[in-house]
């Protein structure tokens, strides 16, 4: 057996578990950056829907920040000039702050251990939370109350009753939990590298979503309509060949 030879088989099997093992590698490899790019991906989809809800919350808090202070003006305008009671308590009686919440995103975030997980930031997940109690607390201890004093009272029937009413205490408590909500946006916008471009877009993205879907849905009624007219016809006509 000539020397030569066997280097050569022997070259010709280091070569091939040469190209074995990085054929393995790169199989190997190329699952790893497509699971990362995958995780990568539900992440920002996951921080950006609750960045988003963060914001469309905020609106809310401030439109009632701002319907507090406007109710507070009319009294004062009330107090200075008790003839104008005629139109003033419509007015108020119609400003009442509503808490136009969709718990979804925060029951999704909140209660899945998955999500927070896929996140992978505990202290993004502290600001979140931190933000949604506070949410509560304008829901319950502004919202809530308000509607219930007015509802049970009825302060909006006389000039004393309106004049009574006492604003500045839910437009303290609002104003602490409007700044407080709005600090922890701003973290976790930083936090998380996301721009109020990228709020803006997701938020455009998800309502054209949404009105597609409901597009379709209308589409859905418009045609089982249609079938279920055409059966009462054809039945209408078949009872009178009989």
């Amino acid at each position: 057996m000539r020397v030569g030879s066997g280097l050569s088989s022997w070259k010709q099997f280091l070569l091939a578990m040469l190209a074995t093992t990085i054929s393995i590698a790169l199989t190997f490899g190329t699952a790893a950056v497509i699971e990362y790019n995958k995780k990568q991906k539900e992440k920002r989809e996951i921080v950006m829907m609750v960045m988003c809800d963060m914001d469309k919350s905020l609106a809310v808090v401030e439109r009632a920040d701002s319907m507090i202070m406007q109710s507070m003006d009319l009294q004062l305008q009330l107090a200075k000039d008790t003839t104008k009671f005629s139109q003033i308590h419509f007015s108020l009686a119609r400003m009442m702050p509503i808490p136009e919440f969709a718990n979804t995103t925060e029951n999704i975030f909140s209660s899945s251990i998955e999500s927070i997980n896929t996140v992978g930031n505990v202290l993004f997940t502290e600001i979140v939370a931190a933000f949604y109690q506070y949410r509560t607390l304008f829901k319950t201890n502004v919202c809530d109350s308000i509607q219930s004093i007015v509802s049970r009272d009825l302060p909006f029937t006389t000039v004393e009753g309106t004049l009574d009413f006492d604003y500045s205490i839910y437009a303290l408590l609002n104003h602490e939990l409007l700044h407080s909500m709005q600090q922890l946006f701003i973290q976790g916008k930083q936090m998380m590298s996301v721009s109020d471009e990228e709020i803006e877009a997701y938020r455009k993205e998800r309502e054209r979503l949404k009105a597609d879907m409901e597009d379709r849905e209308k589409s859905r009624q418009s045609t089982m309509e249609t079938v279920m007219q055409l059966q009462r016809e054809i039945n209408a006509a078949r009872e009178r060949i009989k």
